[in-house]
């Protein structure tokens, strides 16, 4: 395709940043962009897993302290997310469970299910992590010791988590993960820095990401290919 055609169809402002980075060079812009895209694909699959991954261990970590439907629970009548301070994540399930009850679709895992990751992020906020027992960290076995410089504590775990699911978003939005942040230059190490994120939080839940993204797993593939075009 020409890029004028290919320009067209994007918008002149979305490929204006490609073409900036790649020096004018139509081809290397269109490139660039696929390359992009590809970079997006893969990124969203293993923050994907991982998102599962992070629900699964709280969810079965709660079931365990409050009962196989501790997420319902939470806002029923004493429920763990009744009390008005945390009014924002009892209105985000009491939504979503009203929603599948009228549709006779409730079940506890299409609950989980209906739960967005900054749901999941903010069971570690302190509010919420001191709702459900102060104890999610449990989550983490393989976490790393605290230091006097930092500590790896229930905060901590929300600011990565955090990062996690800025990265979800953008992605989700279409914005580019192939520049440095607000600048049109070529430079991977952002996406490279939330990936091994990723692979430290797996590693602290007890998982083998390997064995688990086999055959997913081509973020360094692809950011290899990208710098290429520096």
């Amino acid at each position: 395709m020409k890029y004028k055609d290919f320009e067209k169809i994007l918008s002149q402002q979305r490929m204006s940043r490609y073409l900036i980075a790649c020096g004018g060079d139509t081809r290397k812009a269109m490139t660039l962009y696929r390359y992009n895209l590809q970079l997006s694909q893969e990124a969203f699959t293993i923050i994907s897993c991982f998102e599962v991954a992070l629900r699964n261990a709280i969810d079965n970590h709660l079931v365990s302290i409050f009962g196989a439907e501790w997420l319902k629970n939470s806002i029923m009548n004493g429920g763990i997310f009744t009390n008005p301070i945390l009014h924002r994540t009892y209105d985000i399930v009491n939504q979503a469970y009203r929603a599948l009850q009228s549709t006779g679709d409730y079940s506890h895992s299409s609950l989980l299910a209906s739960m967005k990751f900054g749901t999941w992020k903010y069971m570690f906020s302190p509010i919420q992590y001191r709702a459900t027992g102060n104890s999610l960290l449990r989550i983490f076995p393989n976490k790393a010791r605290s230091t006097p410089e930092i500590q790896y504590n229930h905060s901590y775990i929300f600011n990565e988590l955090d990062k996690i699911n800025t990265l979800r978003n953008r992605i989700a939005h279409h914005e580019p993960v192939c520049f440095s942040l607000q600048q049109p230059v070529i430079d991977t190490a952002y996406i490279l820095n939330e990936y091994q994120k990723i692979q430290t939080l797996f590693m602290w839940m007890g998982i083998d990401n390997r064995a688990l993204l086999y055959g997913l797993d081509h973020i360094q593939q692809v950011c290899a290919r990208i710098n290429e075009l520096k």
